[in-house]
C-alpha cells in the first residue's frame, strides 16, 4: 500500500511539474524567438547519450526535457510563424490534448474507447456540415493530408476496380484493369507520395497544364475514362489558388471519372461567405483530404479523409480478425489505414466546439486579412509580390535569387518571425503563410518591419 501511495504521489508531482512548464511555455511563446538559436540547437547534442542502465526520477526527466527541449522548439504556436502552413493550437484543443493524453485511449474500436469513437463520429459529421459536403459522406481521422490523400485514393482505387468486376482487396493490383491518374502541373508533393503508396506510381500519370496562379486548366483536360481519378486542389500551397472545380467535376461526372480534392488547408475557406466563391464546385467531388492542424488550429497531428461512398471506404480500409469483432455502430478502425491510434477526435471536437462556425469563419478571414497586409506592406516597400493574394498565402521576390535567399536566411536568423523559401515558376521567392489564430495586427507589423529592414540591408548585394 505504501508503494502504491508513493507511486501516486510521484505521478501527481510530475504531472504538476509538466503542467507548470507547459503553462510557462504558452505564456512566453509570444515573445520568444520564432526560430531557435544556434546555441539551443547545439545543446540538443546532450540527448545523445547511451541508453540508461538505471531508472531516473520522472521529475528530473521532465525538467531536463524542458531545459534543453523548450529552447530548441520552433514557436509555431505563437503569432509570428509564417513558414509552412502550420496552424497554432487554440486553447480548448491544447487543454483537450492534455486530458486525452491522461485518458490514453485507443481509438480503434468503440469497445476500446466509447468516448473516442463517439467524438470521431461527431467531428466527421461536423466537418462535413461546416464544409458543405454531402451528408451521406463517411470519413476518418488520420495523421495528415498525405495519409488522408492515400486513404481517399485507395478508396477510389477499390471503387473504380469494383465497377470493372475486380476486387482489389482480394486480388491486389497484379493483372487489374488500368486506372488513369490525372493531376495538375502544380500538384502537391503529398498527392504524388500518396499515389506512389497506392501503387499508381509517380511517373504513370497525366499532367494537365496550369495557369499563371497554378490552377489546373479545365479546357486542357484529356478525354477521361470511367476508370480515371482526377486530383484537384483547393488552395495551392504557394499561391493559395483554387482549381476550377465546377468545370472539372462536370466533365468528370459526364465521363464517370472519380474526382479527389487535395484540400489540406484551402478547403476550409468554404466556411466563409467572403471566400466561399473560390470553392464552388468542390462539393461535387467524390473524396476530400484536409488537415485540422492547419487552419482550424487543432494541433498536431490531425488530418481527415472524407469519401462520398462510405461502403467503398469501409471495404478498402476494413480489417477482419476473430478478436476484433465490430459492434453495430461505426467503428473507427474500419475508416482509416491505422487500427490502434490516439483519440484525435477529442482535440478536434474541443476546437470546433469552442470556435463554432462563426469563430472558425473569423479565424480564416482574419488570417487572410493579415496576408493582404503583408502583401500591401511589401509592395509599398518596393518588392514584388508574385501571386494574386486570394487567401492566406503571399509570395514575394527581393530581386535576384541570391538576394531573396539571403533575405530568407537572415529573417530566420533574426528570430522576429519565420518565413520559408520556395521556387515559383522558376523564380526564387519568400513564402508567407498566415495560419495561426494567435497572429495579431501587431505581430504582422512587427514582422513586416523586420523583413523590410533586412531586405533593405540586402539590396546592395
Amino acid at each position: 500500500m505504501a508503494t502504491d501511495r508513493g507511486a501516486q504521489s510521484q505521478s501527481s508531482e510530475v504531472l504538476h511539474l509538466a503542467a507548470d512548464k507547459a503553462r510557462r511555455y504558452v505564456r512566453d511563446v509570444a515573445e520568444q524567438r520564432v526560430g531557435p538559436s544556434e546555441a539551443a540547437v547545439a545543446a540538443l547534442a546532450e540527448f545523445n547519450e547511451p541508453f540508461p542502465l538505471l531508472p531516473s526520477n520522472p521529475c528530473d526527466v521532465i525538467a531536463r526535457l524542458d531545459e534543453i527541449g523548450s529552447a530548441a522548439t520552433v514557436a509555431t504556436t505563437g503569432g509570428r510563424y509564417f513558414g509552412f502552413v502550420n496552424g497554432g493550437m487554440v486553447p480548448a484543443a491544447l487543454a483537450a490534448n492534455w486530458l486525452a493524453a491522461a485518458w490514453n485511449q485507443n481509438a480503434a474500436l468503440r469497445v476500446m474507447s466509447p468516448i473516442a469513437a463517439e467524438l470521431e463520429e461527431v467531428v466527421v459529421r461536423w466537418v462535413c456540415e461546416a464544409l458543405g459536403l454531402p451528408p451521406e459522406c463517411a470519413g476518418g481521422l488520420v495523421t495528415c493530408a498525405t495519409m488522408a490523400n492515400f486513404t481517399a485514393l485507395a478508396t477510389a482505387r477499390y471503387a473504380l476496380l469494383a465497377r470493372a468486376g475486380w476486387d482489389v482487396t482480394a486480388d491486389g493490383m497484379f493483372g487489374a484493369p488500368p486506372i488513369e491518374i490525372v493531376v495538375g502541373a502544380q500538384v502537391h508533393a503529398s498527392i504524388l507520395k500518396a499515389l506512389s503508396l497506392a501503387g499508381f506510381g509517380r511517373k504513370r500519370i497525366t499532367i494537365v497544364e496550369a495557369d499563371g496562379q497554378g490552377r489546373m486548366r479545365a479546357d486542357k483536360l484529356p478525354r477521361l475514362s470511367e476508370r480515371a481519378i482526377v486530383c484537384i486542389q483547393a488552395g495551392n500551397v504557394n499561391t493559395g489558388a483554387f482549381d476550377p472545380a465546377e468545370e472539372i467535376c462536370h466533365v468528370a461526372a459526364e465521363q464517370g471519372a472519380w474526382v479527389h480534392v487535395d484540400g489540406a488547408f484551402g478547403l476550409w475557406a468554404r466556411i466563409s461567405h467572403k471566400y466561399e466563391h473560390l470553392t464552388r464546385g468542390f462539393e461535387k467531388a467524390d473524396s476530400w483530404a484536409t488537415d485540422a492542424h492547419k487552419w482550424p488550429n487543432v494541433g498536431y497531428d490531425s488530418g481527415l479523409a472524407i469519401v462520398r461512398d462510405g461502403v467503398a471506404l469501409r471495404a478498402s480500409m476494413g480489417i477482419t480478425a476473430a478478436y476484433l469483432e465490430p459492434g453495430s455502430r461505426r467503428e473507427p478502425m474500419h475508416h482509416t489505414p491505422e487500427a490502434s491510434r490516439r483519440a484525435r477526435g477529442v482535440e478536434l471536437w474541443a476546437a470546433l466546439k469552442s470556435l463554432g462556425r462563426s469563430g472558425l469563419c473569423a479565424l480564416i478571414e482574419r488570417t487572410c486579412a493579415h496576408a493582404q497586409r503583408f502583401a500591401q506592406g511589401l509592395r509599398k516597400a518596393g518588392f514584388e509580390v508574385l501571386n494574386d493574394v486570394v487567401i492566406n498565402q503571399v509570395l514575394v521576390s527581393f530581386s535576384r535569387p541570391e538576394v531573396t535567399r539571403e533575405v530568407i536566411r537572415r529573417v530566420q536568423e533574426d528570430g522576429t518571425c519565420w518565413c520559408g523559401g520556395t521556387v515559383w515558376q522558376g523564380e526564387t521567392a519568400m513564402r508567407i503563410s498566415v495560419s495561426s489564430w494567435a497572429t495579431t495586427e501587431t505581430d504582422v507589423e512587427r514582422s513586416l518591419q523586420a523583413i523590410v529592414r533586412i531586405a533593405g540591408e540586402c539590396r546592395t548585394m
